[in-house]
């Protein structure tokens, strides 16, 4: 435990996060917000899955720990859990494309030397991604059939330090085993949880977001999840409608503020899973896609934007043993399939991105406030620019 670390930790799971943080003061009184669909904001062509989120993706988990502390940490940890079995032993195919590299992803070379990841994936906070790598290195030794070898954690962040003491580093080892052990298939808790607890997006209060796509059986039946925590700026659109722009949030407004202090940098960490048999190959591909869907939210990647997408495949045809003396067979989707599974990727990421501003409520400490879009103005611009209810048009 740092220096700066308080002696009494307090986790907060992410089911209590709401009633946590209406005590503090720290939430709209609105706890109910709704996520695109509830609204009518309907992004695509494709049809999600049953719960709209990465959880509909072959056995994929997601579990949250989110911290409250005393007047300055507003933090926490989403953990997702790729697959089952021991992922050191039988890792799965996965890729890491960098959008903008200002960040700390750790265990980002090894992915992208060896196309597989060998360990769940955390999101955290910026300064908390040591801390949470060292604690999800020995979850990992604790797995059934772990004997002394090395170990590539996967731990990206973004920067809550708006909201967030993250000097403090308080994502420790309890924090990460908590959010593992609570991961779960089936509907995902969104906003301001988890490793969303003290984020945002394009100035307003943003968090974890998620959302799936299932393809038609003629384009193959595959699923597409993507689970993002944002945390990063620029002219928010929604559906085509200028929702930044009418708010009056958005980048360089005041272009005469010292050094474009009225912009929004930050970050953002995507993971896109998909049931089809993908190699690593096909998986860089799928993951630059979603910076497509980054860019339709408004995004420009700005310089100080840390954007990286973590793509894996759970397809048990393309999960290889990690030690073989024999060839080992795999099939996989040709280049020339893949073309659908692009657009899923890229719908999904701009809901996703949606879910996480709709669904995140208001949160202040000592270091400041990140407040939340306020729905009913978002619902007259969406409605302004005949952004709503696209599926009924089809």
């Amino acid at each position: 435990m740092s220096a700066f670390s308080v002696s009494r930790r307090v986790v907060v799971t992410a089911s209590f996060v709401t009633a946590a943080l209406l005590a503090a003061g720290t939430l709209s009184a609105q706890e109910a917000r709704p996520r695109a669909r509830d609204i009518g904001l309907v992004v695509g062509i494709f049809e999600p899955g049953t719960n709209n989120a990465i959880t509909d993706v072959g056995e994929v988990k997601v579990g949250h720990t989110t911290v409250i502390r005393g007047d300055d940490i507003r933090s926490g940890v989403t953990a997702v859990i790729p697959a089952p079995g021991n992922l050191y032993t039988h890792p799965i195919p996965a890729w890491i494309h960098v959008g903008n590299g200002y960040g700390k992803l750790i265990g980002e070379t090894q992915v992208r030397e060896f196309g597989e990841i060998e360990t769940p994936i955390l999101l955290t906070c910026t300064l908390c991604v040591w801390s949470a790598a060292n604690a999800l290195k020995e979850w990992v030794y604790t797995q059934p059939g772990m004997g002394e070898h090395t170990v590539n954690p996967i731990v990206g962040e973004t920067n809550d330090a708006r909201v967030n003491n993250m000097w403090a580093d308080p994502i420790q080892r309890d924090e990460v085993f908590a959010a593992l052990a609570k991961a779960r298939g089936g509907e995902v808790e969104e906003g301001s949880v988890g490793a969303g607890t003290g984020t945002q997006a394009f100035g307003w209060k943003g968090g974890i977001g998620t959302s799936s796509r299932v393809l038609p059986e003629s384009l193959g039946g595959y699923t597409v999840g993507v689970l993002v925590q944002t945390n990063y700026g620029g002219i928010m659109s929604i559906n085509g409608a200028p929702v930044g722009r009418e708010l009056g949030t958005y980048a360089f407004k005041d272009a005469t503020l010292p050094q474009n202090a009225d912009r929004e940098d930050g970050s953002i960490m995507v993971v896109v899973a998909t049931d089809a048999p993908l190699s690593e190959l096909g998986l860089s591909r799928l993951s630059m896609r979603a910076m497509l869907g980054l860019g339709r939210t408004g995004s420009y990647a700005s310089n100080g934007s840390g954007d990286y997408v973590i793509a894996f495949s759970t397809n048990p045809t393309v999960r290889k043993p990690r030690f073989s003396s024999e060839p080992v067979a795999t099939t996989v989707l040709v280049n020339d399939a893949l073309s659908p599974l692009f657009a899923a990727t890229a719908e999904a990421t701009v809901e996703a991105v949606y879910n996480a501003i709709l669904k995140a409520t208001t949160v202040s400490s000592s270091r400041g406030e990140l407040k939340a879009v306020p729905i009913d103005a978002v619902r007259e611009i969406l409605e302004k620019y005949n952004a709503l209810n696209w599926d009924e048009s089809f």
